[in-house]
Parts: structure tokens; C-alpha cells; sequence
């Protein structure tokens, strides 16, 4: 048991360069320095488990898919819209079988029918788990555009657009309708600007 852990040490360290990897998508934005690809995988998981338990799925699954859904950017870098057009992308599920190679197998099998199972599109949990993605990126773009990157209007757009779920949607025209600052303001019983 002790060589399987060493797999999984290995990995519990490559999965935290997740923390300095940036999102590359929003330097063509004009954000200098964006969120990491963990900033947003937290907020994935999150948005995945109220989409999930809105939409009448499971929300621990949505949200632990969402956890694992960028974990193969540790070798393959934040591969950005743009840049998928002229980079053949690596097959996540080629990369996080490499990732577990020499995990206990019960880990190594749940990880990779986790990724399996985002990348096939098919199950409720996979479609709000998706949804969430786009979600935070949307969300991620709105606070970006309020920080003056007028540009992340495009991200902003294109997410919103991608949404499948009607929760997901329904929470888009939410997040628009309001200021990314308007929890705070209700909270001090401020009115929105």
C-alpha cells in the first residue's frame, strides 16, 4: 500500500501547480493576471452543486466532476478557445490514465470514470457540472469587465450562449441582472447601484 501512495503523493503535488496556472483565455482579454485554473475549478464545483440540486440531480457527483474536470491541465496547460483551433488537444481521458498510473486502483478507477463520464456529455450531473464550467466563466468575465476589461464582454457572451441546463440559464439572466458587488450592498442595507 505505501508504493500506491507514492503515486498519489506525486499527483496531490502536480495537482497543486493547478494554483500558479493561469487562465490564458483572459490575457487576450487584457486581464494580466487571471484567475488559476484552481480559482476556477473551485468555483465549478460550487456552481455545479447548486445547479445540480436545482435541476433535481445529484449535487455531490455534479460537484465532485466539476472538481476533477480541469485536473489534466497539470500536463497539457490551459489550452484556450483560440488555441484548440490549431493545437491538437490531448484526450483528457489519456491524460488523467496517466495521472493515476500506479494509484490504488479504486482511486485510479473512480478518477477516471469521473473524467470519463464529464467528457461524455450524457448524465445530469455531467451536463450541470459543464453548465457550471461555462457558468464561472461568465461570472469570472462580468467581474473582469467590472474591473474595466471591457473586453471579457466576448467571454461573457460565448459562455452564456453554451448553456444547456435550465437552471443554468435561468441563474445566467441572475448574474447579469445584477452588480458583482450587489451581495455586499444588500448586506449593509445599501441600495444596488
Amino acid at each position: 500500500m505505501a508504493d500506491d501512495l507514492s503515486a498519489v503523493a506525486h499527483f496531490l503535488y502536480e495537482a497543486g501547480t493547478l494554483k500558479h496556472a493561469r487562465r490564458t483565455g483572459w490575457w487576450m482579454a487584457g486581464v494580466r493576471d487571471p484567475e488559476s485554473v484552481a480559482e476556477h475549478s473551485w468555483r465549478t464545483s460550487l456552481i455545479a452543486s447548486i445547479i445540480a440540486k436545482l435541476e433535481g440531480a445529484d449535487p455531490a457527483r455534479a460537484a465532485f466532476l466539476a472538481v476533477w474536470h480541469d485536473t489534466q491541465e497539470t500536463r497539457t496547460g490551459d489550452v484556450n478557445y483560440l488555441g484548440k483551433k490549431y493545437a491538437s488537444s490531448a484526450d483528457p481521458r489519456e491524460v488523467t490514465a496517466d495521472q493515476t498510473r500506479g494509484m490504488p486502483e479504486v482511486l485510479a478507477a473512480t478518477v477516471r470514470e469521473l473524467v470519463a463520464e464529464y467528457e461524455a456529455k450524457e448524465s445530469a450531473e455531467a451536463l450541470c457540472a459543464r453548465d457550471a464550467d461555462k457558468l464561472e466563466c461568465m461570472l469570472q468575465g462580468i467581474e473582469y469587465k467590472a474591473q474595466g476589461h471591457e473586453n471579457a464582454q466576448r467571454w461573457i457572451d460565448n459562455s452564456r450562449a453554451r448553456l444547456t441546463t435550465e437552471t443554468g440559464q435561468r441563474l445566467a439572466d441572475e448574474l447579469l441582472a445584477h452588480g458583482s458587488l450587489d451581495w455586499l450592498r444588500s448586506i449593509l442595507g445599501e441600495t444596488p447601484s
